[in-house]
């Protein structure tokens, strides 16, 4: 917690001050009390919470006192707040193997129009990015709120060979670091960037969705493009897509054609999710990892996503708090004065 305003603390010397003038008050009234032959006989009549009671209140006014002294310091801490704007990057795995048709009429078609749907649904201040990646990743929009190039993007996504999810990682990153000076881009194979990694549990107002089928077989390795993202505070949830059994492929919609067999190209892709590494991913990064086995799966999932819950850390002043506190305290001080001591 940060001071404005320090100097105002030393105020609160006064406290033991207060604490003296109490001292003193109570002595001086014992010398004019009056004096009875028999002390245990009126200890014995007086009640037993007398002495509590009789300086309970002064205690609270106490620590009011020094609540409305820190709040003339004018405290200030960091705290999550909603982020103004939230900043989506969907990154759809366009592997041969998402041509599968165990769920019709092929898994990408099926990932496209939860895509769709998910976009049509955001509020009109979210920026969202398509990311697209099979044997390499690249960014296919930039994040934008305009909803009609998001459409086209992913209508016109095409397959290709091999999965890279670490690279759909770095390049989202990199896609969030364009829009977000707070984001610093990766590092990437080779390049060097001093990087000081955020604080544990803070994020930025950036997530990534990665949508796949698959294993990673390309590229960097996954979990260390996650460390990435973890230093930079982006959440990430992996969203495995897929049933247990595959089927045959048929990418002629996107021209290519049908496929049969096992192996790499074959059936039963579900299997091949590393799910492992995907749980590993979101819980590093502080996401959640996803697992769909229909069409209709996915759209829940897409609508459950939580973007709602996107915040950023701002330093934000919270003397009010301590104002409020303060008056509380003072008015149980004098509430329980009148109670316990009525004026005569």
């Amino acid at each position: 917690m940060n001071l404005l305003w320090p100097g105002f603390l030393l105020l609160l010397g006064l406290i033991p001050l207060i604490i003296g003038g109490y001292i003193w008050v109570l002595r001086r009234r014992r010398r004019f009390a009056v004096r009875y032959s028999n002390l245990a006989l009126v200890r014995e009549v007086l009640p037993r919470t007398s002495s509590w009671r009789r300086h309970l209140p002064f205690v609270l006014f106490l620590l009011a006192v020094a609540a409305l002294i820190v709040a003339l310091a004018r405290p200030m801490a960091s705290v999550s707040v909603p982020a103004g704007r939230a900043n989506i990057i969907l990154a759809l795995d366009v592997s041969r193997s998402m041509c599968s048709t165990d769920i019709p009429p092929n898994r990408l078609e099926a990932a496209q129009d939860a895509a769709l749907l998910f976009i049509q649904r955001q509020a009109p201040n979210t920026q969202i990015g398509i990311v697209a990646f099979a044997g390499f990743a690249e960014l296919i929009t930039p994040p934008t709120t305009d909803q009609e190039v998001l459409y086209n993007a992913i209508e016109s996504l095409t397959t290709a060979r091999w999965t890279a999810i670490g690279s759909a990682i770095l390049t989202s990153l990199d896609a969030i670091a364009e829009i977000n000076p707070n984001v610093v881009p990766s590092t990437g194979l080779t390049t060097e960037i001093e990087l000081t990694p955020v604080p544990n549990g803070v994020y930025m107002s950036d997530i990534i969705v990665l949508l796949t089928d698959g294993a990673s077989n390309q590229g960097p390795l996954p979990l260390d493009a996650a460390q990435q993202a973890v230093d930079r505070g982006i959440r990430v949830y992996p969203i495995g897509f897929g049933t247990a059994s595959g089927s045959i492929m048929d990418c002629s919609s996107f021209g290519g054609g049908p496929s049969f067999g096992g192996g790499f190209g074959g059936g039963g892709f579900r299997r091949g999710i590393d799910e492992e590494t995907l749980k590993e991913i979101a819980d590093m990064t502080g996401g959640t990892y996803f697992s769909a086995e229909s069409a209709g799966e996915l759209q829940d999932i897409f609508q459950e996503l939580p973007t709602y819950l996107i915040t950023k850390r701002e330093l934000r002043e919270i003397s009010v708090a301590f104002t409020i506190i303060g008056a509380l305290l003072m008015m149980m001080t004098f509430g329980l004065s009148l109670i316990w001591h009525p004026l005569p």
